[in-house]
């Protein structure tokens, strides 16, 4: 082989004239790669027969105000509706738009651009605009988690696009595990506070100075007058409305015995694997802030059943019809604070 020294190279020369031809790139393994999906859409890259996977999920700084504004203009594409009142839908209210809601457009996730999709069996992955009662609203129908692999500024994108679209309310609803020894499954609980130390803050990186200042309180995140009307609504219609901490971690997998009790010595009434972060971006673009849990199962270790969650479906379901009509009756009553 010969020896190159520094006078055998030509800056002008081509590399391939040195080196040869680079190696012809493996051949792809399915005709259908492009049609192949991920959690973020379309795969960008050939998996080259292993497990497809998303592209890098963007960092929080790339997360700013102009990709907001590009999901607005994705939206206004779609709708001119503006929503006083952003409503997240949890298990067992999935269908609450089709029964409660007087539609006027809808949006899928997937019409939105550089929008995370929804992955979880029964969350449909779209935007409802309608009226409920007499108050304009916008239906979350299918949340993203954490545990879906998305960080948690991108896991909040849907959140602060709501506020963007004109909304001033976000009311948050979720199936939990109770923790509270005087709960049972079925109950529901009004949300007075949480504890989200567990979940990276949606809030670590750039701040977005158009949506809030960098160090935002959080000393009321529940608003106090909303919750009110939740508990006006709740006596009117004869459901017992329980009231408490609600605990957010990362999920997927269900708590233990032994980190329950740690939970419960920590303050915490209820446990789940959403709301705390989507309640911090709210508040932190000024947004007021109510929620409801449905006790959907007894934590880990306070029974003999092993979780499942097929049973928190199941009990959300039954406790569906109650749990419309607090919602619906609730929101009804707030459009007159607006």
């Amino acid at each position: 082989m010969k020896n190159f020294t520094s006078k055998d190279f030509d800056p002008e020369q081509d590399v391939q004239d040195v080196y040869g031809p680079p190696p012809e790139p493996e051949p792809m393994l399915f005709e259908d790669e492009q049609n192949q999906q991920t959690a973020y859409g379309p795969t960008n890259m050939p998996s080259y027969g292993m497990m497809p996977f998303p592209p890098p999920p963007p960092r929080p700084a790339e997360y700013g105000i102009d990709e907001l504004r590009n999901c607005v203009e994705s939206v206004r594409a779609k709708t001119d509706f503006v929503p006083k009142v952003a409503l997240v839908l949890g298990s067992g209210l999935g269908d609450f738009a089709e029964t409660s809601v007087d539609i006027k457009a809808t949006v899928d996730y997937s019409e939105i651009e550089n929008f995370p999709r929804s992955t979880v069996l029964g969350h449909k992955g779209r935007f409802v605009f309608g009226y409920i009662g007499e108050v304009p609203a916008v239906i979350m129908q299918g949340r993203v988690h954490f545990y879906e692999g998305y960080p948690t500024p991108v896991t909040v994108l849907p959140i602060r696009l709501m506020y963007m679209l004109g909304a001033e309310v976000l009311f948050l609803t979720n199936a939990s595990g109770g923790i509270n020894t005087g709960f049972s499954a079925g109950d529901f609980m009004l949300i007075t506070d949480h504890i989200s130390s567990f979940v990276p803050n949606p809030l670590v990186g750039r701040n977005i100075e158009e949506l809030g200042t960098r160090f935002p309180d959080m000393s009321k995140v529940y608003d106090p007058e909303l919750s009110d009307v939740i508990k006006a609504t709740a006596d009117e219609l004869g459901i017992k409305l329980q009231q408490g901490v609600y605990l957010q971690l990362t999920g997927p997998s269900f708590e233990t015995p032994a980190e329950i009790r740690m939970l419960r010595s920590l303050g915490a009434d209820a446990v789940g694997m959403s709301t705390a972060i989507e309640a911090i971006a709210a508040r932190h673009a000024g947004m007021r802030v109510c929620g409801i849990s449905c006790i959907s199962n007894l934590a880990c270790g306070m029974t003999d059943q092993p979780l499942t969650h097929a049973e928190v479906q199941e009990c959300a379901d039954k406790a569906a019809p109650k749990f419309k009509a607090l919602v619906s009756g609730a929101i009804s009553k707030i459009g007159s604070l607006l």
